[in-house]
């Protein structure tokens, strides 16, 4: 069964001026009353921190006061920025990624399913990404909750997993070879070549909520600890094919000037392909996590 969290049955907070709407069973809330170009009250944090915890993702629309400073004191309210090893920031705001794609581009930056940085000894907490230009249909974004997946397996297959460990790096994405670094020319392709690896428990315990999830994904996870990648590749093929089960997943339609914030410990998510000849622009802040357990 899939739990939506406590507030999936709200249709708003204490605070009449907030509302949190669920948007789908497995995941995600839409958030109006809150203007993020403004600093948050400590009320208005703790409601946006407890939305963020229940639903995994949460969106907010209508944010046009969102400036690169802004959009960074926002995400920074909950942890430290981080600024991507293989991939240039903007210009005088390292933190911050631009992500664009051009009318005649093919490739697709995020054009997989994954959770934000994993190949870290010390992953994401979370991610906030900002609409500046946006096709007139096409380039939603999927996600996917990697709590409903896991509480979704069979007892057996739970126990064997809870104590398997799973190697995570970018080598694999952000390579010349990998799909990301086709996707841009700003990616060092070069020293991702040598990432480093890590290894990460295959459940993870959310450490703020408690609740169990998956921690593997298709772009950053190599192989099982202790195995081949032959040898891993039937079990991960598995996992990955499940944990994106239509059951587990939400879909945002994006407009200019929203904004979405997930959060990577339990969550996949997955940028479409689908608007050929038009332009999109995003712009994406990534707050620094803890090692997982």
């Amino acid at each position: 069964m899939i739990d939506t969290g406590p507030s999936a049955c709200l249709n708003s907070q204490m605070d009449n001026s907030i509302t949190i709407l669920p948007i789908a069973g497995a995941l995600g809330a839409e958030i109006s009353g809150i203007d993020l170009s403004q600093p948050l009250s400590n009320a208005g944090f703790d409601k946006v921190h407890q939305a963020l915890l229940d639903h995994q993702v949460i969106f907010l629309r209508d944010q046009p006061g969102l400036t690169p400073e802004k959009q960074k004191a926002f995400a920074q309210s909950f942890g430290t920025l981080n600024v991507h090893p293989y991939v240039t920031g903007m210009s005088g705001h390292p933190e911050l990624l631009d992500i664009i794609k051009e009318p005649d581009d093919l490739t697709n930056f995020g054009g997989g399913w994954h959770s934000d940085m994993s190949f870290q000894e010390k992953p994401a907490l979370g991610s906030v990404l900002y609409a500046l230009d946006v096709p007139p249909y096409g380039g939603d974004t999927l996600f996917a909750s990697q709590i409903a997946a896991y509480e979704a397996l069979s007892d057996g297959m739970k126990t064997m997993l809870a104590g398997l460990r799973a190697v995570h790096s970018a080598s694999q994405e952000y390579s010349a070879r990998g799909t990301s670094a086709q996707a841009r020319q700003s990616m060092s392709s070069t020293t991702a070549e040598a990432a480093p690896e890590y290894e990460h428990p295959v459940v993870r315990t959310h450490p703020e909520t408690g609740r169990k999830g998956l921690y593997i994904n298709p772009a950053f996870t190599l192989r099982f600890a202790g195995m081949t990648r032959k040898e891993s590749r039937p079990l991960l093929s598995f996992l990955f094919e499940h944990s994106r089960e239509e059951r587990f997943t939400c879909r945002f339609r994006w407009s200019r000037h929203a904004v979405a914030f997930w959060d990577n410990r339990c969550c996949w998510h997955y940028a479409l392909n689908d608007y050929p000849g038009y332009r999109r622009h995003m712009r994406r802040a990534t707050i620094n996590g803890d090692q997982p357990f």
